[in-house]
């Protein structure tokens, strides 16, 4: 497979004068909203007249390709590199760990004087090192890692009133989730005394499940026309994440700042309910490796960037050219040389492009610990998709990928079979190996450990603890030095209350959203389940101890002498006869001061 190689960029004007020249960047990217989910591209139902105008006012990539779920999406984003290749290669399981080396989007805009910030959903990890502040990005607020429900999240978040991150530390947020995070930019762009660009990353967890929103009538206008609940709140969802991008636009306005600021709009993977009305010609939607599961929205607008007229632009491109063409547009320099997998589109946005080479680009579902080499893949052209190693599409003729015709050209499916073997070759090199907090820092004095992120029998959310479903599995951390740590191991997390190991959690916060069930429960609120904990194990390294549990217990705690460098860590409920339960669900990892 052909390296592109982008270097360092040999500037001319001192960095002083170019950096006044240089734009300022807000990228946004929504969850879970599929390319049928915009009005302008011909959906009937939906009302999005903000994107709608930025549509109008864009320069657009029309055949522009993501992963089919959105950590490997948001993995390949911030390296311009494969998703498999990153290392971020599932939404849990610990694959959604960005590995520590890779030199992301944020950390390039840093190096080149950018102030840089990051309103919402990351998903590349929640401890140290793995955090957006700890990977270029300044200024943070986000919920739990993977979102409402993850265990990484505060426990009764759910979309309305909530606790977020806050540059590492909770802090209660009014308002509803899409709207929190648009005000954050907002007042980030509107009170900022820097003279230096800026950088805004704008992902929303909306319109994810669970499709929650702080006002019914918002999903009642779409039921009365005759769509289904579960897709009305998913529509009502989309709907007032535009209103938030017509108010932030709006103050660019006011702020004298459109002309010179780069608004890039995108989605993470194809639809999760848009699809059932509108897809847009397309077969399959999120998790799909068919065109529906990965083809998504890609609008450039920048008024005074050179761009030309507002245009759609065929040409097959991805969320790993992402990178390489903000390096060349905003004329910035890399920390370090980048072995990129994308390569910049400058050329086809500006109207300079004669003649754009022939490329074939790979998109992958592992979503198993195990590899499973081209199971869930799509191999693509400008003219071809072999999907899952097997079938065979023209997508120009059939871009509903109707018609297999792999038998009527088995040498393009021996030469596109053969181009994924090369691109295997160069992304599985260490592509399972472990992530690992590090504890015993400054920079995060305390790591959570939860179960979304055990490598073998994984709890996805909350809900997998709520469920009292099993899990199991070891986790791997590091200790940045040799001392002695205390573990403490919950059945809830200790936000949840008066939830003890043998018990449940008293809701206690008021009901804030409306979601597609009663407006009496949380999001996970009617599915809590008691455990009969009678002990728990805690095995760290060599140490190896039991302790017994009470009925009054929120937690035990064990303290372990750990030496500087990497562990791992198992934790096990066992009942009164000594049979083993499950997995523990939350672990607490933080060092004891000398």
């Amino acid at each position: 497979m052909k390296k592109l190689w982008i270097w360092a960029l040999s500037l001319s004007l001192s960095c002083t004068g170019m950096a006044a020249r240089r734009p300022n960047v807000i990228l946004i990217m929504t969850d879970d909203q599929g390319y049928g989910d915009i009005a302008a591209h011909g959906n009937p139902q939906i009302q999005t007249p903000e994107m709608d105008r930025l549509h109008s006012e864009s320069v657009r990539l029309t055949d522009f390709h993501v992963d089919p779920t959105c950590a490997p999406t948001r993995g390949a984003l911030m390296t311009g590199k494969y998703s498999h290749r990153a290392r971020v290669w599932h939404t849990t399981h610990g694959g959604n760990h960005l590995r520590k080396t890779e030199v992301t989007m944020g950390d390039v805009f840093k190096h080149n004087g950018y102030d840089t910030a990051m309103f919402g959903k990351w998903h590349l990890g929640a401890n140290y090192p793995y955090r957006p502040i700890d990977r270029g990005f300044d200024e943070w607020i986000g919920l739990g890692d993977g979102g409402p429900g993850t265990t990484d999240d505060w426990f009764w978040n759910d979309r309305v009133n909530d606790t977020y991150w806050h540059n590492g530390e909770r802090e209660f947020r009014e308002g509803y989730n899409p709207d929190v995070f648009f005000d954050a930019a907002i007042d980030y762009v509107k009170t900022r005394s820097s003279e230096k660009p800026f950088f805004v990353y704008l992902p929303t967890y909306a319109p994810h499940t669970p499709c929650t929103v702080p006002d019914q009538t918002m999903a009642d206008k779409y039921k009365q026309i005759g769509v289904p609940a579960d897709r009305a709140f998913f529509y009502a969802m989309i709907e007032r994440v535009d209103q938030n991008i017509g108010r932030l636009r709006a103050v660019l306005a006011d702020e004298n700042l459109s002309e010179n600021t780069l608004v890039i709009f995108m989605t993470d993977n194809g639809g999760k309910f848009g699809r059932k009305s509108f897809n847009a010609g397309m077969s399959g939607g999120k998790g799909s490796s068919a065109d529906g599961g990965h083809r998504v929205p890609c609008f450039f607008c920048w008024p005074g960037g050179l761009l030309g007229e507002p245009r759609d632009i065929p040409t097959l491109s991805a969320h790993i050219d992402l990178l390489p063409t903000l390096v060349e547009l905003c004329g910035m320099e890399l920390p370090r040389s980048i072995d990129f997998d994308g390569t910049s589109l400058v050329p086809l946005l500006r109207g300079t492009s004669k003649k754009w080479p022939e490329r074939t680009l790979f998109v992958e579902g592992q979503r198993s610990v195990e590899p499973h080499k081209g199971s869930r893949s799509a191999v693509m052209t400008q003219k071809w998709r072999l999907v899952g190693q097997k079938k065979l599409y023209a997508i120009q003729e059939d871009p509903g990928q109707a018609h297999d015709v792999s038998g009527q050209f088995p040498e393009v499916v021996k030469q596109l079979k053969d181009e994924f073997n090369q691109y295997w070759e160069h992304v599985t090199p260490d592509h399972r190996s472990y992530p690992a907090p590090i504890v015993g820092t400054p920079y995060d004095e305390e790591i959570l450990l939860g179960c979304s992120e055990y490598r073998e029998k994984c709890g996805f959310a909350h809900s997998a603890a709520a469920k009292a479903d099993e899990v199991e599995g070891i986790w791997h951390i590091e200790a940045a030095t040799a001392g002695r740590y205390e573990f403490e191991v919950y059945r809830w997390p200790r936000e949840s209350g008066d939830g003890t190991m043998q018990g449940i959690p008293t809701v206690t916060k008021t009901v804030d959203a409306w979601e597609l069930r009663p407006r009496t429960h949380l999001i996970y609120a009617s599915e809590f389940k008691k455990l009969p904990v009678a002990s728990v194990s805690l095995k760290v390294g060599d140490f190896n101890a039991m302790r017994s549990v009470s009925a009054a217990d929120k937690s035990v705690v064990f303290e372990v002498n750990l030496p500087k460098g990497k562990t791992t860590v198992e934790s096990i409920f066992y009942d009164e006869s000594g049979k083993r339960l499950t997995h523990a669900y939350y672990v607490y990892v933080r060092k004891i001061a000398e």
